[in-house]
């Protein structure tokens, strides 16, 4: 089971042990156990915490100096405080002004802690799937299609959603580019999808059904509908590897409301593929640049995905699975990752560093 540990900003100065050099150029920032003994060099107070001391350290083999806040998520911020709600309303579904008029804060804070959450979103879930291993029930899978910057630039981002637990086990966003063809100007007043932006799709979904069979070795059950692109990665995957790539395909195709059984194809599409369509629905609802009638788009597709990733974090560790219901289980507890529903202050306990999760 993965336990959440104590938060790093509160644990005593005489008691904290730095794991690892934080400087990923040190040899020792890759250390594992107890091995690592740095200096200790004193102490100082932050300007926005002057009550408490932070111990500062040396490393004995890059001789560089370090603090116990390099290992805290709150490293270098001037409020700290702010980080738990913003992560908390950006979920909720308020935009960036919205949160600064209620935090009493610049909006361009909120923007930087976003970028933050959401590249702390990303490290978390890498380590999440270590802590899992692999997975063990079919996997859903869809793009969830919205926009950057207007409406005239689409986003696609690939969820794979599992069909039992509904545990998000990947989120990855691909912007489709416009046509080079055209001058700048026409370029800037209609901006619209290249044809070729099907290739957007196939590349996206190949980046996911890598890491899915990565963690597969049994092979993989995906359940998605008849978008053409999806086969084609597939296929993709199979010229690469010269051999079958261990993916059972289950293709349930979206009904033709202009036949008559439409409705029995459609119910069974619903109930194969409730588990990503649920998502989906929450991520409208919950998210306030996804919504169909906004003026919140985001601005660059790479902080749309670290917040899409950062309600991913949110779906899986911190929320019920349905709020009908007084089980208190989340989707990591039911795939075994956890033995309790995670809260914020959990999920932002200490700081993760990318050289040191594979992946």
């Amino acid at each position: 089971m993965w336990t959440p540990c104590q938060p790093i900003e509160g644990r005593r100065p005489d008691r904290f042990r730095p794991p690892h050099c934080p400087k990923s150029d040190c040899p020792d920032h890759r250390v594992q156990g107890r091995g690592y003994r740095p200096r200790r060099v004193g102490y100082y107070r932050r300007a926005c915490d002057p009550h408490r001391r932070v111990p500062r350290f040396r490393c004995r083999t890059c001789e560089r100096t370090f603090s116990r806040q390099s290992f805290a998520t709150s490293y270098y911020l001037k409020r700290p405080e702010l980080l738990r709600p913003v992560a908390g309303l950006l979920v909720a579904g308020s935009a960036h002004r919205q949160i600064a008029r209620y935090l009493g804060c610049s909006p361009s804070t909120v923007m930087t802690m976003s970028v933050r959450l959401g590249r702390h979103a990303d490290l978390f879930h890498r380590a999440s799937l270590e802590q899992l291993g692999t997975i063990e029930e079919p996997v859903v899978f869809d793009h969830f299609e919205t926009f950057v910057r207007s409406q005239m630039e689409r986003l696609a981002i690939g969820t794979a959603v599992g069909q039992q637990s509904w545990f998000v086990y990947s989120v990855d966003g691909m912007r489709y580019r416009g046509s080079r063809r055209r001058s700048r100007r026409k370029r800037m007043l209609k901006r619209t999808p290249d044809p070729t932006t099907p290739g957007v799709r196939i590349d996206s979904t190949c980046n996911t059904l890598e890491r899915l069979l990565s963690r597969s070795p049994g092979g993989l059950d995906l359940i998605s509908d008849d978008h053409p692109a999806y086969r084609a990665a597939i296929n993709r995957l199979n010229r690469r590897s010269g051999s079958d790539t261990r993916i059972r395909h289950s293709i349930h195709a979206n009904p033709d409301r202009s036949s008559d059984h439409h409705k029995t194809v459609a119910k069974k599409r619903d109930q194969a593929m409730f588990a990503v369509d649920l998502l989906h629905k929450l991520i409208r609802h919950c998210q306030a640049h996804h919504r169909r009638e906004t003026i919140a788009f985001g601005r660059k597709s790479a902080n749309v995905n670290g917040r899409a990733m950062l309600f991913a974090i949110w779906r899986n560790f911190i929320k019920r699975m349905t709020e009908r219901r007084p089980e208190l289980i989340s989707p990591a507890m039911r795939v075994g990752l956890t033995s309790s529903l995670w809260t914020w202050q959990d999920f932002l306990a200490k700081r993760l560093f990318a050289g040191r999760i594979s992946g």
